[in-house]
């Protein structure tokens, strides 16, 4: 594959949920996509398949991104395959099993923080010493996927993951501030109560349809949904915005 001038973007843990939605999107706006994965290359692959079946370009990519070393040879896999990423997406974050604080174990903690936190940070490293004009490149747009928990607190289910997503919120807020003057925005989505697979992985899969009677708009969200208002942030629409968050959890 030769390296394409133009957008190019990577999309963390984009096999599935937000992910997933947010790369098929990207590419009928018309970026060159990587899609990172961890585990299931199937779900990572098919998503490239309907990419190409769009007309697209785009290439799977497994790295875990809590790793720098891994992230580090997935950046030079893009640079060499479609060149110096212009948008960044860190999408790639666990959740684990629904528990009160007492039940959580030092160990879940630190993975959950490992997970969600130190992924961000390290790509988002490697992207601004691709994007920052105080190195040589030509900007671009960072967009965090934190998570109305962090506002919420999720007490009684995912403190920790919702605590994660706060250190995402602060992150993006510093961020911003220090790379704009160097032609990259930083934004974030907060998402909340979504209809993804990763309910399964805090143990109830059909969690949105149970609370979703105390969601304001009565019902729960899509992908597709989150997608669209990352795609704007990446724009020129957004152009003058960073530093800021969109809340899409249907009015909580």
């Amino acid at each position: 594959m030769m390296a394409f001038e133009g957008k190019i973007i990577l999309i963390t843990g984009a096999s599935r949920g937000i992910g997933a939605a947010t790369a098929l999107l990207a590419a009928s706006r018309g970026y060159h996509v990587c899609v990172n994965y961890v585990k299931n290359e199937v779900a990572a692959n098919a998503i490239v398949k309907k990419i190409e079946d769009i007309g697209g370009k785009a290439f799977a990519y497994q790295a875990d991104v809590g790793d720098e070393a891994q992230v580090k040879e997935m950046f030079r896999q893009i640079d060499i395959k479609l060149g110096p990423v212009t948008a960044l997406v860190n999408n790639a974050g666990t959740l684990e099993l629904q528990s009160r604080v007492e039940g959580i174990s030092n160990e879940r903690f630190l993975r959950t923080l490992k997970n969600n936190i130190l992924g961000t940070f390290l790509c988002s490293k490697e992207a601004i010493a691709r994007m920052s004009t105080r190195n040589g490149g030509n900007g671009g747009n960072i967009v965090n996927v934190s998570s109305i928990g962090a506002k919420t607190g999720s007490p009684g289910e995912y403190v920790d993951y919702a605590s994660s997503k706060g250190a995402i919120d602060s992150f993006t807020v510093g961020l911003s501030k220090e790379v704009a003057p160097e032609g990259i925005r930083v934004n974030a989505v907060r998402p909340g109560f979504i209809y993804t697979d990763i309910h399964e992985s805090g143990g109830e899969a059909g969690r949105i349809d149970r609370i979703k009677s105390t969601i304001p708009m009565l019902r729960g969200g899509n992908p597709e949904e989150v997608a669209s208002a990352i795609l704007w942030l990446l724009s020129d629409e957004a152009s003058y915005t960073t530093g800021t968050f969109i809340d899409i959890a249907g009015g909580r």
